[in-house]
């Protein structure tokens, strides 16, 4: 008996899990999605794959990347486990970190999950907030079924006094927009020691989804690799 549309996406998220990555939904790509071709085959389905609050972090912080002190070690374990899950699906594994081309993975998200603009330019999740984040996709010649779009209203709509914006002591957070040098320059200076040492103030001065908040680990090595990745 032939696979269903169903079950390919139930056993794929099944074998993220088992590498230590959650499925972040998926879509059916139109043209405008700029999803390249699978050698001579049109991509029919991409998922999605990353991190949800601090459930994945532990297979990473487990990883012989993590401490090997090679640079960029989470794209590498990403990179790594990501080829891996394609390879087992014959599918094509893209990611949002080598470019160029940068695949327009913000875009995609939105495609896959319901998602929304938050005054840190992280986009807001139903359920984990601003903590999730995604590693990688893997794009499918077959058309697989994917979870629906969930309807939720973001909460940042009705929040009159966003205490993200206040929080940052970089004054990074400017109007709808999130001014990265400005927070890089902050965080690498002598006064950016707090950041440095707990995080992204102001992500963590968000009340939504606060049951997710990265732990200190997890959070300082994320807040190292955004300044690594700018010098």
């Amino acid at each position: 008996m032939s696979e269903t549309a169903s079950s390919i996406y139930a056993r794929l998220c099944a074998a993220a899990t088992a590498v230590g990555l959650a499925c972040r939904g998926g879509f059916h790509p139109q043209d405008s999605d700029g999803v390249p071709y699978l050698d001579d085959e049109p991509a029919r389905t991409v998922v999605l794959l990353g991190f949800t609050g601090r459930e994945q972090w532990s297979s990473f912080a487990g990883s012989p990347e993590y401490g090997d002190g090679a640079p960029h070690p989470l794209d590498r374990w990403s990179q790594r486990v990501v080829d891996e899950l394609a390879g087992q699906f014959g599918a094509r594994a893209l990611y949002p970190f080598t470019g160029p081309p940068w695949w327009p993975f913000q875009r995609w998200a939105q495609r896959a999950e319901r998602l929304y603009a938050s005054p840190l330019g992280v986009l807001l999740h139903a359920d984990y907030g601003l903590w999730h984040a995604y590693r990688g996709a893997i794009v499918l010649s077959e058309t697989v079924d994917v979870p629906p779009l969930r309807e939720w209203s973001s909460p940042c709509e009705s929040c009159r006094e966003p205490p993200c914006v206040g929080a940052c002591p970089a004054g990074a957070l400017i109007g709808h927009r999130f001014e990265a040098e400005i927070c890089r320059a902050h965080v690498m200076s002598e006064h950016g020691a707090a950041c440095r040492d707990r995080g992204c103030l102001a992500r963590y001065a968000c009340p939504f989804a606060a049951e997710h908040r990265y732990d200190a680990t997890q959070a300082t090595f994320h807040l190292g690799a955004f300044i690594a990745r700018r010098r």
